[in-house]
């Protein structure tokens, strides 16, 4: 195997341009959606258009109206953080949401405009010499990342840097969208700081990344995938990505096939388009903010939480709240992964969904399904049963019972459709049945689990992670001397 590669650090006059690498399909050759439904071709697009209106548009299946979707055991930070991941790995620039479904060779000319590799470019963009607005310097010193805003007077050293005018200048324009995230991404600029308080900026650079993917591969997904899949792929993720053993060539993976020619990892539809998209069903209607404001809506007008602008001061985030960082503290947890989003997110307001916009584009679960249309993603009974040939096994039932029937017999639809519907289920509705119905939906079921460990799976063989190095061990000063590391570890360190 190739040494790993570092992307995203590159030197380009043009860099917020720079392709840093594909998407692509994990499995290229399965029929899609469409054509096992029988309404492939642009003549159908209106029957798919009804089709994902009566299961995710506003009303449909997917509309949590009543707020009866309960809460998961995973605090509800997790929600943001996991977002947070979504934009550090993956940004289409160019798929529209109203084309017409793009065949494989479509789908691999897709650029992918962040770097599948976890090395937080959307929090260093290329870098100091590239991208100096992200940057300040404390007396002599460079290369610390800039944070606090000053708008029309109002200064919040809380906030992420901003322009006079309110802008969020920060690596990923899309950090901004909430004041959650924002504040996630604060969390790493500060994160950041602290470390380059004591070491040269390389050093710190990389530590930071290296405990970021620390978290993502022992904390994160361990709480939201499938506990018997997750430690099946986990110990061979391990095994390949050890620089001591290399490849083992006993492994069925599918990791080969997740590579370009220079060893980029190609971000697989069928993770960005539906599986990573559990965190949608995650997102609560309201949140506590800190003590003062402990119900604020996910999008108040009111308190101005929509983002793309300064925050308030008095909205500072207090991550005791959404996070277990103190044993006697309550805090929020996330709703359980089920087909079922907040109404928040079927009723997205401007400027998250552009104005003028049919009614059914502002719900997230419609825009979701729809997407899995336009790239050609195939149903979830096709993929589980693909998954099954390349390693996986016992590890997925053959027929689960999903009670899809149940589920889908009361759509708004022809009679023909809905028998189909329970043969050929949208990847994504699929994906968040199997949760709720095999895991509680406390995890991800065993096919959403699988795509989401072989894609992470595929950024820690093929690139450069903590993996790699050989004896590297998070610093104890941020566990608190513990030989373990999460979320909570990296957020008390960061604001103390």
């Amino acid at each position: 195997m190739n040494a790993p590669q570092r992307h995203g650090m590159g030197r380009s006059q043009n860099s917020h341009h720079l392709r840093l690498g594909n998407f692509g399909k994990l499995f290229p050759c399965l029929s899609t959606w469409a054509q096992d439904f029988g309404i492939e071709g642009e003549q159908h697009q209106q029957e798919v258009i009804n089709i994902m209106t009566a299961i995710g548009g506003p009303g449909g299946i997917m509309h949590d109206i009543s707020g009866s979707s309960g809460d998961s055991q995973i605090p509800a930070a997790y929600t943001f953080f996991a977002q947070f991941v979504d934009h550090d790995i993956t940004l289409d620039a160019e798929s529209q949401l109203n084309s017409s479904p793009l065949d494989t060779a479509g789908i691999r000319s897709l650029p992918n405009l962040r770097s599948a590799s976890l090395d937080l470019d959307s929090v260093y963009g290329f870098g100091p010499d590239v991208s100096p607005y992200l940057y300040r310097t404390e007396g002599t010193d460079t290369g610390f990342l800039a944070t606090g805003s000053d708008v029309d007077g109002v200064e919040n050293p809380n906030d992420v840097p901003r322009t006079a005018q309110g802008v969020a200048l920060i690596g990923d324009f899309r950090n901004d969208e909430n004041i959650f995230l924002s504040q996630m991404h604060l969390l790493f600029l500060r994160f950041h700081n602290r470390l380059r308080s004591t070491q040269n900026f390389d050093d710190a650079q990389r530590e930071v990344q290296y405990h970021y993917q620390y978290i993502v591969l022992y904390d994160l997904l361990r709480r939201v995938c499938d506990p018997c899949v997750y430690n099946f792929a986990l110990e061979r993720i391990c095994q390949n990505a050890s620089s001591q053993s290399g490849t083992d060539p006993s492994y069925p993976s599918r990791f080969e096939s997740l590579v370009d020619e220079s060893e980029r990892v190609i971000m697989p539809v069928e993770f960005s388009g539906a599986a990573y998209r559990f965190g949608h069903t995650m997102v609560r209607s309201v949140y506590p903010v800190n003590r003062d404001y402990p119900s604020v809506e996910i999008f108040d007008e009111r308190l101005r939480t929509t983002g793309f602008r300064q925050l308030s001061p008095d909205l500072t985030v207090d991550w005791r709240f959404l996070l277990d960082l103190e044993e006697y503290h309550p805090c929020v947890f996330s709703r359980r992964l089920d087909p079922l989003l907040a109404n928040e997110l079927i009723n997205l307001p401007v400027p998250v969904v552009e104005q003028g916009s049919p009614r059914t584009e502002h719900s997230l679960a419609f825009r979701n399904l729809l997407r899995g249309y336009v790239f050609g993603l195939p149903s979830g009974q096709t993929l589980a049963t693909q998954l099954r040939t390349v390693g996986y096994g016992e590890l997925i039932n053959e027929n689960p019972d999903l009670q899809l029937e149940e589920l889908i017999r009361d759509l708004d639809v022809e009679t023909q459709y809905c028998d189909q519907l329970i043969e050929h289920t949208p990847l994504f509705l699929y994906l968040m049945r199997e949760a709720e119905i095999l895991r509680g939906g406390n995890h991800l079921g065993p096919v959403g689990s699988a795509i989401l460990m072989e894609v992470f799976g595929a950024m820690f063989v093929h690139q450069a992670t903590f993996l790699s190095e050989d004896n590297w061990t998070p610093d104890k000063s941020v566990t608190q001397g513990s030989n373990e590391l999460t979320l909570a570890d990296l957020v008390r360190f960061a604001l103390s």
